[in-house]
Formats: C-alpha cells, sequence, structure tokens
C-alpha cells in the first residue's frame, strides 16, 4: 500500500484546496490565545488584538483571538465527513495584563467555538504534562491569599461529526478490523488521563522562523491517529507547526494533509515527515514487542493473532496488522507518496 502526504502553507481561516466533507480525522493545536509567544501571530490576523493588549484589556484579546479561530473550526467542520472525529490539544493561559493577573480558560472557549459549528462533545484527555521545573508556583508561595497552583496540566478536545462512523461494505470492516488497538494499549490510551507523556523541545533553530514552536510530542499524535482513524484515512492538522502530525500518519499508514502559515518551517517539516519512515518502523517494533512481553505473562488465551501468530486477549485483535513504512518518495516540493512493506 502507500498513502500521499502534502503541505500548503497559507492561513488556516479557508481551507479552500479541501472539498466539503473530505477528512476522515482532524488532529492539531492551534496558537494558545493569551500566550505571550502566540501575540505577533494573532496581531496579524487581527490589528484590534494588538490595541486591545496595548489597552490592558486581557479579556478583549482573547475574545478576539479566539474569534479568528472560530473561523478555523468553522472550515474544519466543512470538511469533516460525517462521523470524523476533531482533536484539539489546548493549554489555558495564565497571564498578567496591567497589574491584573488571571486565568484565561482557552479549553472552555474552544469547547464552545467547536459546538458552535454543529459538532457534537466528547469527553476529553487530560495531558499531565512531566515538568522538570523546581518551583512549581506562582506568587508568594508559603504565604496564604497570595500564591497559585501552577498549570501542569493542558487537554484534548474531542468533537465528533454528526454521528458515528459507519462501517458499510466489507472491505470497510476488514480495514477497520486490521487497524485495531492490542487490548492493553486500548486500556491506556482510552484512559482520560495521560500522564505518561513528555512535552517536546519548543526551541526552533531554522533561520528566519520563529524561535518557539507549540509542537505536541509524536506519540500524542500517534495515540490519536490510530485511536480515531483507520488505514487509508485521510487526516488533517490545520496549525501544522513542524509537522508531528504528518509525522505520525506517516507511522500509522494514513494519509494527510496540513497547512502551515510560516513557510521558513519548511525544511523542519520535511526533516520531520522524512524521519517519519524511521520513527514508525520504530514505533510498530515496540508495539510489537511491548505485546509480545505483556501476553507472554498471561493465561493461555482463546484468540490467535492471524498475521502474527502469537496470542492475543480478544477476537476484535486477531486481523490487526501494523503496516511498516518503507520509504519515502517526493512527488512535488510539497507533496509526498510513502509506501508500506509488502
Amino acid at each position: 500500500m502507500h498513502t500521499t502526504h502534502r503541505i500548503i502553507y497559507h492561513n488556516a481561516e479557508e481551507l479552500s484546496e479541501l472539498a466539503d466533507q473530505s477528512v476522515d480525522l482532524v488532529v492539531t493545536s492551534p496558537p494558545y490565545p493569551m500566550i505571550g509567544m502566540w501575540d505577533d501571530l494573532f496581531v496579524q490576523w487581527d490589528t484590534d488584538i494588538e490595541r486591545a493588549l496595548a489597552n490592558e484589556d486581557g479579556p478583549k484579546a482573547f475574545d478576539l483571538m479566539h474569534r479568528r479561530l472560530d473561523l478555523v473550526w468553522k472550515e474544519v467542520a466543512r470538511v469533516a465527513r460525517d462521523g470524523a472525529f476533531v482533536c484539539v490539544n489546548i493549554g489555558d493561559a495564565t497571564r498578567t495584563i496591567g497589574s491584573e493577573f488571571r486565568l484565561y480558560p482557552n479549553h472552555a472557549r474552544i469547547l464552545q467555538g467547536l459546538q458552535s459549528v454543529g459538532l457534537n462533545l466528547l469527553p476529553d484527555i487530560l495531558w499531565h504534562k512531566q515538568s522538570n521545573a523546581p518551583n512549581k508556583f506562582m506568587g508568594s508561595g508559603m504565604l496564604p491569599a497570595g500564591a497559585y497552583v501552577t498549570l501542569e496540566h493542558e487537554y484534548i478536545l474531542i468533537a465528533r461529526k454528526g454521528k458515528k462512523r459507519v462501517f458499510s461494505t466489507s472491505g470497510q470492516r476488514m480495514n477497520r478490523r486490521s487497524s485495531a488497538l492490542f487490548w492493553e494499549e486500548r486500556n491506556v490510551w482510552f484512559s482520560d488521563i495521560w500522564s505518561d507523556l513528555k512535552g517536546t523541545g519548543q526551541r526552533i533553530e531554522s533561520h528566519g522562523s520563529r524561535t518557539r514552536s507549540g509542537a505536541f510530542p509524536f506519540e500524542l499524535a500517534y495515540r490519536l491517529i490510530n485511536m480515531y482513524s483507520v488505514k487509508d484515512d485521510l487526516v488533517l492538522d490545520p496549525f501544522l507547526g513542524t509537522g508531528t502530525s504528518i509525522q505520525a500518519a506517516i507511522s500509522s499508514a494514513r494519509n494527510s494533509i496540513g497547512f502551515e502559515v510560516d513557510e521558513n518551517l519548511d525544511s523542519l517539516i520535511v526533516e520531520n515527515m522524512e524521519t517519519g519512515i524511521r520513527t514508525g518502523q520504530e514505533r510498530i517494533d515496540r508495539r510489537l514487542s511491548d505485546h509480545r512481553a505483556f501476553i507472554s505473562g498471561r493465561e493461555p488465551t482463546q484468540h490467535i493473532s492471524t498475521p502474527y501468530l502469537f496470542p492475543v486477549m480478544t477476537a476484535h485483535e486477531t486481523d490487526l496488522y501494523l503496516e511498516v513504512p518503507n520509504s519515502l518518495t517526493w512527488l512535488e516540493s510539497n507533496r509526498c507518496t510513502v509506501q508500506y512493506e509488502v
């Protein structure tokens, strides 16, 4: 089999290259409103945001920033197929504007935005980001009534367009079965708290680009793609950043398309896409070895994997097969195809 992957450089407020109901899954992490590193980008979209910040009107700036994101959620709802999932990684912000310190609840406002464009909200995941910071408080510390709790979590918001996806043909049902998860993976991945994922490095060294990114870790995107799509689906990231979601799609035998406003990230995105071959091979090797280690310590089961001939816990896993990426070929400067081992 093969998959195709494409990068498009322009603002995500208009996904005009995509037809209505053409996307099977959205995995993204937008710029975080009221986080200082993203101010310049939001100001480029709307100069009223700059005036609100200059006037020390935090709530107004917060509202205007999210109105820009609302335009993206409207486009996401348009291009998503019926039954498609939308997964948004976002963190809340704390900020002092003027002399006033307050929380800006990005996750709550994005839930409102997703619901307003007709998406159905589903239970979310709380990502407890591991931190090495020695000081985990803000304010006066040991003195009461003068400190604030430190945010050490982000959200993975999950919504769906319409009702549950229907796999109506035998080929679709077989593809779904081959895209299954191992029983032990399901039990961890579908928990509402993820505490085993570390954040990724935020520095960007490429010339001419911004100096920091908001990239989520590969494992976060990889899990979501495998949880909420099947092989050969189309995965969209309207805020591509450094290309992690495309890298995870390559590793998962899904097609993908990403939109990014900063063309200076091109070399880094391309590097991450090409690295997706090796990353996918390593991740699949680890999934198989982890399952063998898990199943070896358990009582014999009645279910045997057809492709791998090792025991599995349930009948749903018997046709599970992990497509291993083998090679990547560039068709154009912004589009490639990936071949998988036969």
